[in-house]
Order: C-alpha cells, then sequence, then structure tokens
C-alpha cells in the first residue's frame, strides 16, 4: 500500500537537513578542477620524460615513470571520491546501463568507498616508498625525506597506512557479520 502524496513531503527542517547534501556540490565541482591540474602535471612530466629519453639514465627514467603512476593513482582516487561520493552522498547518477559504468560502482556505499579509498592511499604510499628506496643512494643529500631517518619514518607510515587499512576491512567485515545475525 502506497502512502498518500501528502505524508511523502518532509517536514520543513528535515527537509532543509535533507536539502543539505547539495551544499557538497562545489566541493566535488573543487576536485573536478584538481583532477584537470593533475592531467596537466602528468603532461608536463610526460614531456619532460620524452623531451630527456635520451639524455636520461635508466634511474632517472624510471623515477619519472614511477612519479607518473603516482600522478595517475592520485588521480583515480579523487575519481573515487568524486563519483562515489556523489552517487553515496548527494544524488543517484543513474548510470545504470551505461556501457562506460564502472564495475565497483554497483556495490559503492560509504564502507565500500572507505576501503576502495584506503587501498588507493596504500599504493599511492607504495609508489612514493618505491621512489625514496630508488633514490636512497642519495642519503645525506639536502633533502630530509632521503636520510636515514627520513625513509625510516616513510616506512613506518606506509606501515601504520597498511595497519588501517586491514582494520576498516576488519571492522567493516564484523559489522556487515553482525548485521546477518
Amino acid at each position: 500500500m502506497q502512502e498518500p502524496a501528502e505524508r511523502k513531503r518532509l517536514r520543513p527542517l528535515p527537509a532543509i537537513i535533507f536539502a543539505s547534501r547539495w551544499l557538497q556540490v562545489p566541493l566535488y565541482l573543487g576536485l573536478i578542477v584538481a583532477q584537470c591540474v593533475y592531467v596537466m602535471l602528468f603532461m608536463k612530466e610526460l614531456w619532460h620524460l620524452v623531451s630527456h629519453a635520451t639524455t636520461f639514465g635508466e634511474q632517472q627514467i624510471m623515477l619519472v615513470v614511477l612519479g607518473l603512476i603516482d600522478v595517475v593513482m592520485i588521480s583515480n582516487l579523487l575519481i573515487m571520491v568524486i563519483v562515489g561520493g556523489y552517487e553515496t552522498f548527494v544524488s543517484r547518477l543513474r548510470l545504470t546501463g551505461h556501457p562506460d559504468q564502472p564495475e565497483w560502482l554497483d556495490q559503492v556505499n560509504a564502507s565500500v568507498l572507505k576501503i576502495k579509498l584506503a587501498m588507493a592511499i596504500i599504493g599511492i604510499s607504495s609508489i612514493h616508498l618505491l621512489r625514496t628506496f630508488i633514490e636512497a643512494g642519495g642519503i645525506g643529500t639536502a633533502s630530509a625525506a632521503f636520510t636515514e631517518t627520513g625513509v625510516m619514518w616513510q616506512t613506518i607510515i606506509h606501515c601504520v597506512f597498511i595497519l588501517s587499512a586491514v582494520g576498516i576491512a576488519y571492522v567493516e567485515k564484523l559489522s556487515h557479520g553482525s548485521e546477518k545475525h
């Protein structure tokens, strides 16, 4: 039995609270602008790689490529936040049946989004840590990131990211397990 139309309308305060979700739209639009900046950074770094391909050594090429991968992974993180966040917290995108709909969007909710974001952050951290290890041959140079202490702290922070992701996944598993009972 359907409720009459007048019962479906929200009272004024709940209606205002529910409508406040639209205040997030400028935030997602701002992230789209940030995505554009990352595209420009990628193109700049790609041009740098191509224009110096004959003069760079293998290690320099590897570092620039890792930088490009880092930009792509951060860009992927932005897309997950923009699309997943909008879909979860603002309004449905109604992409069902669209040939380009990301498959992960079918199961998107706040829990799935948290885990996907944690995994993306671990991936980004892994790239940064790999770059640090490659450049670690210059330990003792001016950059604080390449001191022994800097490398140690980056490794510890990366491990904390991993433990946090495992903790988030475990809590989500526990909460879904308790919902079934």
